[in-house]
Parts: C-alpha cells; structure tokens; sequence
C-alpha cells in the first residue's frame, strides 16, 4: 500500500525555522516529482513547493520564494520542506504529494497519494 505521512510540524514564534518531512512507503518515487501544498481560501489546497526527480530543479510560490526550500533524499524516499523567516500567514496544515501526471507544478490535480498533513502554526 502506498503512503505518504508527514511529520515535523508545530508551533513556532514568528521568524522562526521549521523543517517538515513526508516519508514514501509502498513504492519508490525516485522518478517523480513531488510537491508540498496548504489549503487556501477559495480553493482546496495551494502549491507551495516542488522539486523534480533528481533534485535539480525546484519551484516556489511568490509566498515562501527566498523562505522555504525543498529538499529531497532518494536514498530514504522522502522529501523535506525547510521552512525559514516563518510569517504568522504561513500557519496551515502542509500535504506533500506526488505529481504523477503532467509538469505544472502548480496543478493540484496532477498529484496523487496524499498523505494526512502536519500542522503548522506560527505565532506573532
């Protein structure tokens, strides 16, 4: 059975670092890209960050760019999200997922295998 659970998340004052890790079983996703989204108003989850198969490539949204990074370890199946300068705003439960069809990195619908989220929340 193929899971994704995240793990790392919390409760930390503003301008403060958090690193989040989603751990793949089941199967390996050493192919694939993988993302990190959070819910957002009008929509059921917002992309956050992505990074392609190899590591080489990764994609952020204008909210997080210089903040967060995303990191990936094929070796151990997992992808992280280090979180850095922490905003009151960025307080949300994170998903990572994989995105099995397509390449925008954005389109929700092209990923697949959620797992149950970790929450993060950042005080002012």
């Amino acid at each position: 059975q193929v899971q994704l659970v995240e793990s790392g998340g919390g409760l930390v004052q503003a301008g403060g670092s958090l690193r989040l890790s989603c751990a793949a079983s089941g199967r390996s996703f050493s192919s694939y890209a993988m993302g990190w989204f959070r819910p957002a108003p009008g929509k059921e989850r917002e992309f956050v960050a992505g990074i392609n198969w190899s590591g080489c490539t990764t994609y952020y949204a204008d909210s997080v760019k210089g903040r967060f990074t995303i990191p990936r370890d094929n070796a151990k199946n997992e992808v992280y999200l280090q979180m850095n300068s922490l905003k009151p705003e960025d307080t949300a439960v994170y998903y990572c997922a994989v995105q099995v069809r397509g390449s925008t990195w954005y389109a929700e619908h092209e990923y697949e295998y959620w797992g149950q989220g970790t929450q993060v929340t950042v005080s002012s």
